[in-house]
């Protein structure tokens, strides 16, 4: 997996102004590969679409993904002559690295992407990037699997379909519906801190980014769709699947090792309200009571039967301790990972050792407990000796909970976001007037966009009441200049009707 660095965590979501100048709203990428038959209607029938519908200023960006035929002269040919097309060319193949390439450069705010046979009804359009301009949601997917959509295609590609989402949920716990439908709209902001974490530039491309997001816990808007099967598609489709399949066991050994830096999205936005700190309200309690529960079951019985199996060759204390030992630092690595959720390999010696500090008490209360039977019964049955160790594991258990909890993995609410954000680093950020980047950030707004931060503080020093200063009439700031783009040629004259915008 990718390890290069990133901008850190994300600020709080916010609407888009209404009167966004200078920069379109929408970026729609339409990656193509050898499409000179397809790519002028389908431009044309999404630009005269989004001319029609869309209430913000869009651009359509063509990605030629290194076509060798004609597709790169009709590319040039729609930039030439409609004001909101532009085209890019790539000298190398892949939809992930193309939608990458565009997305990583696009000043827009909103991102999106759709397949150049235009399968999906473009009324959807409108309903996918709405909860990302609005600030509800920070990336949106076109769902062909949902209750409410309408599908025309072949059993076979169905049954792909639905098995490969299966396959999803079955090994990367995903909870999203459709991995591949080839219509999908993401944040900037969000893409510019998750782009760098993709590693497939292939069509695994966007599956891999959703998984990410879905882990980080970015929230996912899935709308409905209407999609009619192209028969004259060139995507090979045995190919495909089996890349996907490498992928997807790419993708899950990273998560199971913890070597994707999720732990510092876990709380991206300060509007969460998982981050606010309620008096009497027990921070994931019930939650990690019952995967501590669970642990600890199987380390029970793992402990008995290492227990058996040392004991057959050597004595009772020394037998019981090397089951605890081994059980313990086996229990303290699963309870780190699924039961406290903390993921990546920092700090995991010093868990260990605190760990251990709690294995010594455990062993205290369990050798206590073999002590005290010997004494009572010099020879004690084999069954007596198992009962006794349940009943002092049981203890040596509720004393391990509670010190995990407050010491060796203690939950610190909203402080635990700001500690990350010192490990990496960054500088946790907190909006005072219109909440958006840093102008020195990496997801620094563009031209129009009003936005004013300030660095929280821990504790700050208290500072003398001031006199309130008599209220000044406020002059609206001057309209941002218009960003000057590369001149054009002269636009051909054409016959295709087309709403001049």
């Amino acid at each position: 997996m990718r390890t290069d660095p990133y901008p850190g965590t994300l600020p709080a979501r916010e609407h888009l102004p209404a009167a966004w100048a200078g920069t379109p709203v929408l970026d729609v990428v339409v990656p193509v590969f050898n499409e000179e038959k397809d790519l002028r209607p389908c431009v044309r029938r999404l630009h005269e679409h989004l001319t029609r519908t869309f209430p913000y200023a869009f651009r359509i960006t063509i990605a030629d993904n290194a076509s060798t035929d004609g597709t790169p002269l009709v590319a040039a040919d729609l930039e030439r002559r409609i004001e909101e097309v532009r085209s890019v060319r790539l000298e190398r193949k892949g939809r992930g690295r193309a939608l990458r390439t565009v997305w990583s450069a696009s000043d827009a705010p909103v991102l999106a992407y759709m397949d150049v046979d235009l399968s999906t009804d473009l009324n959807a359009l409108l309903p996918l990037v709405a909860p990302l301009i609005s600030g509800h949601s920070d990336l949106a997917v076109g769902s062909r699997l949902s209750r409410g959509s309408r599908v025309v295609r072949g059993a076979r590609r169905e049954f792909i379909s639905r098995g490969y989402n299966l396959i999803l949920r079955g090994s990367l716990q995903a909870r999203f519906s459709d991995a591949q439908c080839g219509f999908k709209a993401i944040r900037r902001d969000v893409a510019q801190v998750l782009l760098p974490l993709v590693e497939d530039g292939g069509w695994f491309f966007d599956t891999e980014l959703l998984v990410l997001a879905e882990r980080a816990g970015l929230r996912i808007h899935e709308v409905p769709v209407d999609w009619v099967d192209d028969p004259d598609s060139t995507v090979h489709i045995v190919r495909t699947a089996a890349e996907d399949l490498k992928g997807v066991w790419r993708v899950g050994r990273a998560l199971a090792t913890g070597a994707l830096p999720l732990d510092r999205l876990a709380r991206p936005f300060g509007d969460d309200p998982r981050d606010r700190d309620l008096a009497d309200v027990p921070r994931g309690l019930a939650r990690q009571l019952v995967g501590f529960c669970a642990v600890g079951a199987v380390s029970t019985v793992c402990y008995l039967l290492l227990y058996s199996a040392f004991r057959a060759v050597t004595g009772p204390q020394t037998a019981n301790g090397l089951a605890l030992l081994v059980s313990a630092v086996a229990n303290t690595a699963a309870n780190r990972r699924l039961t406290f959720r903390v993921r990546g390999r920092g700090g995991m010696v010093r868990h260990q050792a605190q760990g251990l500090v709690v294995l010594a008490i455990g062993l205290a209360l369990t050798s206590g407990s073999l002590a005290a039977l010997n004494t009572a019964s010099s020879d004690p049955a084999r069954s007596t000796e198992l009962a006794v160790l349940v009943a002092a594991n049981l203890a040596a258990t509720v004393m391990r909970f509670l010190l995990f909890r407050a010491w060796v993995f203690p939950d610190r609410g909203p402080a635990r976001a700001a500690d990350t954000v010192s490990r990496t680093g960054g500088t946790p950020w907190r909006a005072t007037s219109a909440p958006g980047p840093s102008p020195a950030s990496p997801m620094a707004p563009s031209p129009g966009q009003a936005a004013s931060w300030t660095t929280s503080e821990a504790d700050p020093a208290p500072r003398a009441p001031r006199t309130p200063e008599p209220e000044k009439p406020v002059t609206p700031p001057p309209a941002p200049a218009r960003p000057q783009f590369p001149a054009r040629p002269a636009r051909q004259p054409d016959h295709d009707p087309r709403t001049i915008r």
